[in-house]
């Protein structure tokens, strides 16, 4: 079942963690997205969660013949992220990236200093972080991601998506407390598959849904 777009996937995935709330599973909560896709679900839960909203930029390290593809993932000045199975079955090594990690290393800064506007980023010791993207396919930024927070050294993390390929979804329980996902579809493809509109987000459109929440 498709959703109809980010937010009313995020309304879904929210529902979901009110429950998980309403247990005393969630205490002290922080939302934080993966922009820019994940800001417009994130809001969401923020809202329903009556919880703070921030943002954890991660960069994905496209494959140097399908950019798309992701092999590996950045946040902060932390070392990439890669996913060795992938890089051996397409032949590449670390170095053969570096190039690529270094661009991208450079566009995350670039939206940190504009998302945060310089100031740093939540506490969240003794919070639960609860880390929001808009779906999983390989999973690779959303490792990267939740590897950052656990250095901040939270309460828990739980990462939450509307939709994941089922082997994303597994391989991230290794990594977060809790994965929380409406949707695990087989024959995963695409995130975008899974919502009538789609829609690439600007950094507008991330600044005005931080600005809300």
């Amino acid at each position: 079942m498709q959703f109809r777009d980010r937010r009313q996937a995020g309304q879904e995935l929210a529902g979901r963690l009110r429950i998980l709330q309403e247990k005393g599973a969630l205490a002290h909560p922080v939302v934080l997205a993966l922009p820019r896709g994940g800001v417009p679900v994130a809001r969401e839960v923020a809202e329903a969660l009556e919880a703070p909203l921030d943002v954890v930029v991660a960069r994905k390290i496209g494959a140097p013949f399908q950019e798309e593809l992701g092999v590996g993932a950045i946040v902060g000045d932390e070392p990439p992220v890669f996913d060795a199975r992938t890089l051996d079955q397409l032949g590449l090594s670390e170095s053969e990236l570096a190039g690529t990690v270094t661009r991208e290393r450079e566009e995350l800064h670039r939206r940190e200093r504009l998302y945060r506007h310089g100031r740093p980023g939540p506490e969240l010791r003794g919070h639960t972080a609860i880390v929001v993207d808009d779906g999983l396919a390989t999973g690779a930024t959303a490792r990267a991601a939740v590897r950052w927070v656990r250095t901040q050294e939270p309460e828990q993390i739980v990462l939450a998506v509307p939709v994941a390929s089922p082997e994303a979804a597994e391989s991230l329980r290794a990594e977060a407390d809790d994965v929380v996902c409406v949707q695990r579809p087989h024959g995963f493809m695409a995130v975008g598959a899974w919502y009538e509109n789609f829609d690439q987000l600007t950094d507008d459109d991330v600044l005005a849904a931080l600005e809300d929440g």
